[in-house]
């Protein structure tokens, strides 16, 4: 295992098509899910959830997805709507972060949101930390309302990301990432 420095400097955003099997066992994933709920939580809110879209079930998912997609892109082509089913089916899982911010007295939204994007982020690393990687996206299936209540997303509640998961095929290549003199000052 490597240590934290080098693992936080190492982790990588594979491409999902990238992402086979083998993926995290139901050991590995309860370990992934109890680090990705070690995150700040002011108020202790839990202001998120996860739903585990597992293999097996996916597959009448992708279909159900291929078709709202067909109904708000009337246009689209057996190509497109191919690419919107196997985004759901390829990876050997997917891990739904549902933010469940709300109202509060004393808590803000923001940072009840923040502390959702906090738990992706953990179980990104997680994932790293297991050998495994891990993409984190939104795409068109985390807003439109039909795709929200396939997924049994309440009204109330949004995706904060799709977390998929698996073992990269491809050598992990670094994107730039911004200087320190641009994004940093100090007072």
């Amino acid at each position: 295992m490597k240590n934290t420095v080098e693992l936080l400097q190492t982790r990588r955003s594979p491409r999902i098509p990238d992402l086979v099997e083998p993926g995290p066992g139901e050991d590995e994933l309860t370990t992934i899910l109890t680090i990705a709920a070690r995150v700040p939580d002011h108020g202790k809110l839990v202001p998120w959830r996860f739903i585990v879209l597992r293999k097996d079930g996916r597959a009448a998912l992708a279909e159900k997805l291929a078709a709202c997609f067909r109904v708000d892109h009337a246009d689209a082509t057996t190509d497109q709507i191919e690419k919107e089913r196997s985004r759901f089916v390829n990876t050997p899982l997917i891990v739904a972060v549902v933010s469940r911010a709300a109202p509060h007295g004393k808590i803000p939204e923001w940072e009840q949101v923040l502390s959702a994007g906090a738990a992706c982020m953990n179980l990104i690393t997680a994932v790293h930390a297991l050998g495994y990687g891990a993409n984190w996206i939104t795409g068109w299936t985390a807003y439109d309302r039909s795709c929200l209540d396939l997924l049994g997303v309440a009204p109330n509640e949004k995706v904060a990301g799709y977390i998929h998961i698996g073992t990269p095929t491809a050598p992990l290549e670094d994107r730039p990432r911004p200087r320190l003199e641009d994004i940093v000052t100090s007072l």
